[in-house]
């Protein structure tokens, strides 16, 4: 599966070890559309796969993933059902990696903001680099979050914890995201790929049928409930969105100013 079929992924197979480049570097591999739905193609293009065991997702340059770009440049909707559908791409493509068959390792860099950090949650493991962090930004630009992307950070920190980064928009750094069992290891950030390949070559070593149904055992019993819970993220997203809170948050946003949410 090595090549470069994909506008804003790299990937390259090693074995029974895949490395999967999230590659848009100058724009800190924000997630418009287009490299979504290349995450959602990449992510069911291992279906098939029976070779690969074990895929490690990383980010070119420094950050993992500044989140969703808001400067869109994806297609136009020509009306409220077809946001709703355009919408759903980023839920795809998180659900996508989530429901892999093969053992999914993050190798966090740098910041993993937003849908980025939704993306390190839908993964198996996560290795994180020293510089690493988290950020969801969607409170801070008036609107909540999607991609299903809450109860997969509910399982791992907790709903405090949760509440904490997705309601009050901390910035949580590398040795904190350790203590709260979002990062299964810390790295230096010169160690970040070799260690996640370490860990990647102790997967692919195991026994691949019973290794694969723990894993999607697991997954099916924390996320038993989940769609059921989340299953309108987009339309709260939608109508958290067409708020004059939202509009004067993105203002803000890009004046770098401080905005003034009234509840409207």
């Amino acid at each position: 599966m090595s090549g470069n079929q994909y506008k804003n992924l790299k990937v390259h197979k090693d074995g029974a070890v895949a490395v999967v480049t999230l590659s848009r570097p100058a724009k800190a591999n924000a997630l418009n559309h287009a490299h979504l739905a290349e995450i959602e193609a990449v992510a069911l293009a291992f279906r098939e796969d029976v070779d690969t065991r074990v895929v490690i997702f990383t980010g070119a340059g420094k950050h993992f993933s500044s989140g969703a770009d808001l400067d869109g440049g994806g297609p136009a909707a020509s009306g409220l059902l077809e946001r709703r559908r355009l919408a759903r791409i980023g839920e795809r493509a998180t659900l996508a990696v989530y429901d892999m068959d093969q053992i999914t390792i993050a190798a966090w860099n740098g910041a993993a903001v937003g849908g980025g950090a939704v993306l390190t949650t839908a993964m198996d493991f996560r290795i994180g680099a020293d510089d690493c962090f988290m950020y969801y930004a969607e409170i801070d630009i008036g609107v909540n979050l999607m991609w299903k992307g809450l109860p997969l950070l509910t399982h791992l920190a907790g709903p405090a914890r949760a509440k904490r980064l997705v309601a009050g928009g901390e910035r949580v750094y590398a040795p904190e995201l350790k203590e709260w069992g979002i990062l299964d290891a810390l790295v230096p950030r010169a160690a970040l790929l070799d260690t996640a390949r370490e860990w990647a070559d102790r997967y692919a070593a195991k026994s691949p049928i019973p290794a694969q149904m723990v894993k999607r055992s697991v997954n099916a019993i924390v996320s038993a409930l989940d769609a059921s819970v989340m299953h309108m993220d987009v339309d709260q997203n939608l109508l958290s969105a067409m708020t004059e809170d939202r509009s004067a948050a993105v203002a803000a946003h890009r004046g770098n100013t401080k905005p003034e949410f009234k509840g409207n």
